[in-house]
């Protein structure tokens, strides 16, 4: 090995190893001062920058006051029912369009899946008004049926992935329960649907975790009190004469554990399902 060729392979091994550092170091800079900043007492914040670590590193007060005062028991119970029925619903609709688009050729079937393309460039903001009012007449609003209905629309992207995993299944194993006197929803429920596992995993993370974070409907759709998901919750300590930002902090920090935990207990499957369908075997 020359000594150009040298430089460049150890050029190269300091590239690599100096952008995971820098990229790890920005993305966990947030967080780190999200959690000393939620240690934080009030005088301490107001007296203190933003990375100065706290006197008591075992002040959980914080965490005691956000989730009395910011509704969080109640907040926490809203978002875990909302998301389940939100992920099974999606998990059974996405799934059972996947293998009806994937098994079945029917003339329309290439239009429906380039509508289901087509929706995805459209701005969900752009289509509120038709939303909201859709939602008026059908009396949705301040419901968490409502509510779960809504979010369950339609996932595109959960109904592509399925797609792909339909294309690894033999066809073989339909036409052999239907031999044996199988209908085509004793095929799909028996057969099929549990060699998806990698897939209703990824889907169920991915939709659980979106709706679990979201904002914007839950803020436009749940406006009573007693129907607050946890992101809206964590709004309690903000108004016109200044933001409790210890309080958000320490309300940021108990929000995000339950989906990191979630998503450290099915990172392999995750991991697998959004790769696996990328191959063709």
């Amino acid at each position: 090995m020359t000594a150009v060729q040298a430089f460049k392979k150890y050029l190269w091994i300091f590239v690599k190893y100096f952008s995971v550092i820098f990229f790890s170091f920005i993305a966990l800079l947030p967080i780190v001062s999200c959690v000393i900043t939620a240690l934080k007492t009030k005088t301490e914040y107001e007296n203190t920058s933003v990375m100065t670590p706290p006197e008591n590193w075992f002040n959980f007060e914080n965490f005691v006051t956000a989730f009395r005062d910011g509704g969080m028991g109640r907040a926490f119970l809203n978002s875990a029912l909302i998301v389940i029925c939100v992920v099974v619903g999606s998990v059974l609709i996405g799934s059972m369009i996947a293998y009806v688009l994937n098994r079945f050729k029917f003339p329309g079937n290439g239009l429906i899946r380039s509508l289901f393309l087509f929706a995805t460039l459209l701005p969900g903001i752009a289509m509120q008004v038709a939303t909201y009012q859709l939602m008026y007449q059908l009396k949705f609003i301040d419901t968490l049926y409502g509510y779960i209905i809504l979010s369950m629309g339609t996932d595109v992207i959960s109904i592509y992935v399925f797609i792909q995993f339909f294309e690894n299944i033999s066809v073989s194993l339909d036409e052999s329960a239907y031999m044996d006197g199988a209908n085509y929803f004793t095929i799909f429920y028996r057969i099929l649907f549990p060699l998806l596992k990698p897939a209703i995993v990824t889907c169920a993370i991915l939709k659980g975790v979106g709706i679990y974070n979201e904002y914007y409907n839950a803020m436009l759709y749940l406006t009573k009190p007693d129907l607050k998901t946890v992101s809206l919750a964590l709004y309690t300590f903000t108004g016109p004469f200044g933001n409790q930002y210890n309080l958000i902090c320490a309300g940021v920090i108990m929000t995000l554990l339950p989906a990191l935990i979630i998503f450290i207990a099915f990172q392999n499957q995750i991991y697998s399902g959004l790769t696996a369908g990328a191959v063709k075997g």
